[in-house]
């Protein structure tokens, strides 16, 4: 092992074919919590849709004092023309004019239903569009056998892979936004890190790294036996050196070791972390989602608390690997809405990482600024 005495170069080898090499900094220090808009986004242990596609959707039930029937496969067109995007509904046997059509659309959602012969029939019921539409501006007609609906966007240059917001469609439509840039993945839980890092490195096309595996493979023995033998606060440091040798990365995501033992768990150890976009993972008791928030926004207020540095907040009603997929759905959309409120950022990212992270995120600082020469982050980690 490495002492903080001394620099020693050193590089791992992948399952991915990645050589990354690694400096083992001299010193650590802390620098002052920085303060910068955070999302934050609620996941229950137990989901209650899965938005795979409205071609695999369970039925949804119209609620009405008249009978309804719900169709297992809800067909559809779907096109994007920039400014607007245009959905092409199947209307099924039988004779339908405009009167028979009930179309409701609000900014987040949108409700299609069809009343014939006594029963209501939804073609469409989502509450989870894409992205954001000016309902007042929506037109619909019918168009022999279909359905047209044309939804005009608030956003016209976000381009949409399709009308919901899906695991499919954040996966194909974030990359316009992410732009290259990597993701951290934070929390209590290694475990958890790794496999939503797995399923968004998937989706994402993106290579799958995890501090745990590379430091295990520099050791040549287990995260628990290094912690007993040299203690977390070494552990802590070897990943730290580690995320900087990641911080150059693009198209990454890497998951962090979790608890006392992670470099992310204290606030000053994320000097290279803020070189993508992080995520905080995080088991929390709330049993809805404005509980949940309520939660979140204490933990943040928290500056003690490495976690708080982060971006983007997933509050995980309980654990099941199962639904890993679902919980990488909500990091996406949750980034998905960090971006889209600041463009910009990106591009930010970028310009910090070829700056040398010198950990003046989110206020960067002309080139040429010495940190150490700056009473704000005179003692910032190395």
């Amino acid at each position: 092992m490495a002492s903080s005495s001394s620099s020693v170069g050193l590089s791992f080898l992948t399952r991915n074919t990645i050589k990354v090499p690694l400096s083992i900094p001299k010193s650590f220090s802390s620098f002052p919590k920085l303060t910068f808009p955070s999302i934050t986004c609620f996941y229950s242990a137990t989901p209650r849709l899965d938005y795979n596609s409205f071609k695999k959707i369970n039925p949804i039930h119209y609620c009405s004092n008249l009978p309804t029937a719900s169709t297992n496969n809800t067909h559809y067109e779907f096109s994007d023309g920039s400014s607007e995007v245009e959905l092409r509904l199947e209307l099924g046997q039988g004779e339908i004019t405009t009167k028979d059509i009930h179309v409701d659309a609000n900014e987040s959602s949108l409700a299609v239903r069809i009343q014939q012969s006594g029963i209501v029939r939804a073609l469409m019921d989502t509450s989870t569009l894409y992205e954001k539409i000016k309902p007042a501006e929506t037109i619909w007609y019918i168009d022999e056998d279909q359905l047209v609906i044309s939804l005009k966007k608030q956003n016209s240059e976000l381009k949409w892979p399709d009308i919901v917001e899906s695991w499919e469609s954040l996966s194909a439509g974030i990359t316009q936004l992410l732009r290259g840039t990597s993701i951290y993945l934070v929390g209590e839980s290694t475990e958890i890190n790794q496999r939503i890092a797995r399923e968004l490195a998937v989706g994402l096309g993106y290579t799958p790294l995890s501090t745990e595996e590379l430091l295990e493979a520099y050791a040549k023995q287990s995260m628990e036996s290094w912690v007993n033998e040299e203690g977390s606060d070494a552990v802590a440091e070897a990943e730290n050196a580690i995320l900087e040798s990641l911080s150059s990365y693009a198209r990454a995501v890497i998951a962090t070791l979790g608890g006392e033992k992670g470099a992310a768990g204290r606030a000053n150890r994320w000097r290279h972390l803020f070189a993508g976009f992080t995520v905080w993972l995080s088991l929390s008791e709330a049993t809805d989602e404005e509980t949940a928030k309520e939660e979140a926004k204490r933990n943040m207020q928290d500056s003690g608390q490495g976690y708080s540095n982060a971006e983007v907040v997933v509050k995980l009603g309980g654990w099941d690997p199962n639904y890993s997929k679902a919980v990488a759905q909500a990091v996406l959309s949750a980034l998905k809405r960090l971006i889209l409120a600041d463009k910009d950022l990106p591009g930010k990212k970028s310009l910090y990482i070829r700056l040398g992270c010198r950990g003046d995120w989110p206020e960067i600082k002309p080139p040429g600024w010495d940190p150490s020469t700056s009473p704000d982050t005179s003692s910032m980690s190395s």
